[in-house]
């Protein structure tokens, strides 16, 4: 899990081939004009979800992960606090994996909880657990998905 502002992500390019244009894109884009829902940019390796939504409690956010997919969760109004907590130590299974949608939930507490501020983003791997889009307001933010 990575936390960082959009401004120092070329940190993080080595991490994927795909992650030099990923930023690009966030960086490129007019994001705010972007309509809630997914975007195509480069087939099935990799696309955009806008999302728009007020936010939820931490009690009912469940921690969630992907097997196929990377993804870079860019903030863009509101604050979401996001759980966090290894794949390795969810030991409660919410549902089994669900491999057309990508996503497993788990019945497990967070480790941490990241609040991510506007111009910040949180990359989840495959090995990572989160729970997003915890939030007393509205959240607005790309979620960037990436085939592992």
């Amino acid at each position: 899990m990575i936390l960082e502002k959009l401004t120092e992500a070329d940190r993080y390019t080595a991490l994927h081939p795909l992650f030099a244009r990923a930023f690009e894109f966030l960086r490129n884009t007019d994001l705010k004009a972007l309509a809630p829902g997914k975007h195509a940019i480069q087939g099935e390796q990799f696309f955009a979800i806008v999302e728009a939504c007020t936010g939820r409690t931490r009690a009912e956010a469940k921690l969630e992960c992907h097997r196929r997919y990377i993804d870079i969760q860019l903030v863009l109004e509101g604050v979401d606090e996001m759980g966090w907590k290894p794949l390795a130590e969810c030991v409660d299974p919410a549902t089994d994996y669900d491999a057309a949608r990508d996503i497993r939930f788990f019945n497990d507490a967070p480790a941490s909880w990241i609040a991510t501020p506007p111009g910040s983003f949180c990359v989840f791997f495959s090995d990572d657990a989160h729970a997003p889009l915890v939030s007393a307001g509205m959240v607005r933010k790309v979620v960037v998905k990436i085939a592992v």
